[in-house]
């Protein structure tokens, strides 16, 4: 079964009823199709043509053929999803089908044939009602084809001659086992031997010939031989012994049904040969599909799967922005002229096939005189692209159709699958803007409400009782209010360097830094808070030099000291760092505070992530400072980690690329 197929089924029994259609190269089926597709419209359901390939198909008549893949177009264009299924036994394999993909409803054509003995095969109709009594089966009948049909039957079944080659391989058979025979004979070996070399050659001609009339004339040959050669009298095709008669039909009997089982398991194997190759190049599209980036590696691997199923060349024009595209030809022969797949004529056929998504080109009713045949690459109503085979001298047959079209819904499945992940891909970043939107939001609201309510009752007070208040309770509000401000400053600046470096509108100011100087020059910029803890600050006494933007670093150490400073009770050590290390300079901030839980560690370079200690002022932070650290840190080159400090506490260590003054000698000297 085919996954297109599959996912109808799939669908149908969500959806209700789910009606089947059955497939054959009979002129009546036509009408069949066309009365499948109005019940399915009535009824609201979906439609399923299957065809069953059994080994006689391979001996079909052109003609037929033909009219196979105009039916199978006509199933298509219907809105039907194309299935192909091997077996011998008609009837059970569209009974197990419909089971298996949840029909509800069949519709197949009235055959005339008639049981003239009871010995004789059932009809379709009879056998499938009886094997599938719970399924409604409808019945189109239409005599009059039913009898132009049998003629041409009949006129193939004339056409049965041998070619040459099975001629002369039967030929050379018989003589090897007459051969062999003989030498048995003058060995004394007993009949039966003789007689199991000739059913031995039988059975070798059915499997190296194509033609039934080898089988069944390499049988009557076997027993006229073994009459002729080693019976008495010899050299006659008469016989003394009473029994020989008896003993030449069963050696005819036991040819004939070897030879014909021969030829049954040969149709057989090369049936399974066919479904074991369209299984392998189906399961290794859809393994190369898996591991497809874009749509390019999409179109790319499906046309190079389809040039080997097929070995013909390719083009395909992809979608783009509801339009097709620039088409993509996949070659063969990379010496063979192309141009007249890219002619206008070509390009027109796809765009049409494009616009109503049904098959067009060569071997069709619709353009015809196309050196492609043109599919649509597709999903219900929706089209991806369009892919060209060129058909030549020979057109596809009903495995190949079967195949393409699997391959093709598997394509069209990848696509879609790559689309609806970028677009979900791009629903999570908005969907994580909005949250961080949302998150800001919702801090500045409740965050900027303490600090802006203390600004305004602390001005409300100095304007109403500025006359009542002595000089150090003025002093103490004008504190307060410089010491909100400060605060908010310093968040709506920790705000727009974030923005600022995370949209990549703020370039670094790079230049070799004195690192001492930087860290003394940004602790002096310290938030007064920080008066009621122990800052240190311990250099390692040599020179290190860093290529850094002062200014940004600077904001990077100020704010994992205030990040200390508000996170620690008053009165906790806090040291500042730097040291050497391999080619980076490693500037650490350490404190003895509680320290920062285990499950927040992975956040807390977070934007808008905020610890459950509260701070020493009472304010709850944004989580903008050590976001803003991380990313100024990063667009150095540098990294930012965070560990614990013994015996309790943390410590934030951040690295930046070393650098070395190179002083010219003569320079030097002439200083000098």
């Amino acid at each position: 079964m085919t996954d297109n197929a599959k996912q109808t089924a799939l669908g149908s029994q969500e959806a209700g009823e789910h009606i089947l259609v059955c497939l054959s190269p009979a002129p009546s089926n036509a009408r069949i199709v066309e009365t499948a597709a109005k019940m399915a419209d009535a009824f609201g359901g979906t439609l399923t043509a299957l065809y069953v390939q059994t080994p006689s198909c391979a001996k079909m008549a052109d003609a037929d053929k033909q009219r196979l893949q105009t039916h199978i177009r006509m199933a298509e264009h219907a809105g039907a999803a194309i299935a192909t299924v091997y077996g011998e036994d008609v009837s059970y394999q569209i009974a197990e089908f419909a089971r298996q993909s949840g029909v509800t409803k069949i519709v197949v054509g009235r055959s005339s044939v008639r049981r003239r003995h009871f010995w004789s095969k059932p009809a379709l109709n009879e056998k499938l009602t009886e094997i599938a009594p719970n399924l409604d089966i409808y019945i189109i009948p239409d005599s009059s084809a039913e009898k132009t049909y049998r003629a041409e039957k009949k006129a193939f079944s004339q056409q049965i001659l041998p070619s040459l080659r099975d001629v002369l391989m039967m030929g050379f058979i018989l003589a090897a086992a007459t051969v062999i025979g003989l030498i048995f004979f003058e060995f004394h070996f007993t009949e039966a031997n003789i007689i199991t070399i000739y059913i031995l050659g039988v059975l070798l001609t059915a499997l190296f010939t194509k033609s039934y009339f080898c089988s069944v004339f390499g049988s009557l040959a076997s027993v006229l031989l073994f009459n002729f050669l080693f019976t008495e009298p010899r050299l006659t095709l008469h016989a003394y012994e009473p029994g020989y008669p008896v003993t030449f039909a069963i050696m005819l009997i036991a040819s004939l049904i070897t030879g014909t089982l021969a030829n049954k398991l040969k149709d057989h194997a090369k049936q399974s040969a066919q479904a074991a190759f369209r299984t392998k190049v189906l399961f290794d599209t859809n393994q190369l599909l898996q591991k497809a980036g874009d749509d390019g590696d999409i179109i790319s691997i499906t046309a190079s799967q389809l040039m080997k199923l097929l070995n013909r060349d390719i083009i395909v024009y992809p979608e783009s922005d509801g339009r097709l595209s620039k088409g993509y030809l996949f070659s063969v022969k990379p010496e063979m002229d192309n141009a007249a797949f890219s002619s206008f004529r070509e390009k027109s056929v796809a765009e049409w096939v494009f616009a109503n998504k049904k098959r067009a080109g060569a071997t069709t009713d619709t353009m015809n005189d196309a050196a492609c045949l043109y599919l649509a690459i597709r999903i219900n109503n929706k089209v991806f692209g369009v892919v060209g085979i060129h058909i030549g001298a020979k057109p596809l047959d009903s495995f190949e159709n079967s195949v393409l079209l699997s391959i093709l819904g598997e394509c069209a499945l990848a696509m879609e699958n790559n689309r609806n992940a970028a677009e979900k891909e791009k629903a999570a970043v908005l969907a994580k803007n909005e949250q961080l939107r949302a998150n800001l939001l919702r801090s500045i609201s409740h965050d900027l409400r303490t600090p802006l309510t203390a600004i305004s009752g602390n001005a409300a007070n100095l304007l109403t009782n500025d006359d009542k208040l002595d000089g150090e309770t003025r002093t103490q509000i004008f504190t307060d209010i410089y010491d909100d401000s400060m605060w908010l400053i310093s968040l709506v600046e920790n705000l727009l360097s974030v923005t600022r470096l995370e949209e990549g509108q703020m370039n670094l100011n790079l230049s070799t830094q004195l690192v001492d100087e930087v860290i003394e020059e940004a602790m002096r910029h310290i938030n007064r808070k920080s008066v009621e803890h122990q800052i240190h600050v311990e250099l390692s006494g040599e020179l290190m030099l860093a290529k850094m933007d002062a200014k940004l670093i600077m904001q990077v150490l100020i704010n994992l000291v205030d990040n200390a400073v508000k996170y620690t009770p008053a009165g906790s050590a806090i040291t500042v760092s730097a040291k050497k290390n391999s080619g980076t300079i490693e500037i650490s901030v350490t404190d003895d505070g509680p320290g920062i839980p285990e499950k927040d560690k992975t956040m807390v370079f977070d934007m808008f992530f905020t610890g459950e200690h509260k701070i020493a002022d009472g304010r709850r932070s944004l989580g903008l400072g050590l976001a803003l650290c991380k990313t100024i840190v990063n667009a150095h080159g540098g990294e930012i980690t965070l560990t614990d400090n013994a015996p309790h506490g943390c410590r934030f260590t951040f690295t930046l690329p070393s650098d070395e003054v190179t002083i010219n000698a003569e320079n030097a000297d002439s200083g000098r």
